[in-house]
């Protein structure tokens, strides 16, 4: 993860629909990262019931609970989170790039912007820095899903950008 991210844009959330599905596997981490994530939402003049939160059991599930959220209801962005500690296998590498994947192919296919907060972490002591440290990364996943609802609602008809 970056320590550069782009400055966050001042935009008013009044108006927009988030989902926020997370991971119930390393809950201390995701818990964190959706008060994070809620809570700037909330900043941003999100309204508490335009904000839905579904909670699945590790980020292996949260691929198909964006797209059955994106199925069942009208939202600006999806914020997609999880945290992912390397082990003694690669199965953690499978499941990294494997919800990488399920959840661009879902946000493409649903013309509907998911960020993509599952954090990647070698150790719990990188899980815990990234989640729990100084740097607000549930922050800066909800400054992505803020900017993206903007851009869909004004440059998005039906999937496709208006000329």
């Amino acid at each position: 993860m970056s320590f550069s991210p782009p400055p966050p844009v001042s935009i008013d959330g009044s108006g927009l629909r988030f989902g926020i599905v997370g991971a119930r596997y390393n809950a201390a981490y995701v818990d964190a990262l959706v008060s994070q994530v809620s809570g700037y939402l909330r900043e941003a003049h999100v309204a508490e019931d335009a904000i839905d939160i579904w909670r699945v059991p590790g980020s292996n599930e949260v691929p198909v609970a964006v797209q059955g959220m994106l199925d069942a209801g009208s939202y600006d962005a999806v914020v997609a989170l999880g945290v992912i500690v390397r082990g003694g296998t690669l199965h953690y590498e499978v499941i990294a790039f494997s919800t990488a994947d399920a959840l661009h192919r879902v946000s493409l296919d649903h013309a509907t912007p998911v960020i993509n907060g599952i954090v990647v972490a070698e150790n719990e002591e990188q899980a815990r820095e990234r989640c729990l440290g100084p740097v607000n990364r549930g922050a800066e996943f909800a400054w992505a899903a803020l900017e993206m609802a903007v851009l869909k609602r004004t440059r998005f008809i039906r999937g496709r950008e208006r000329s």
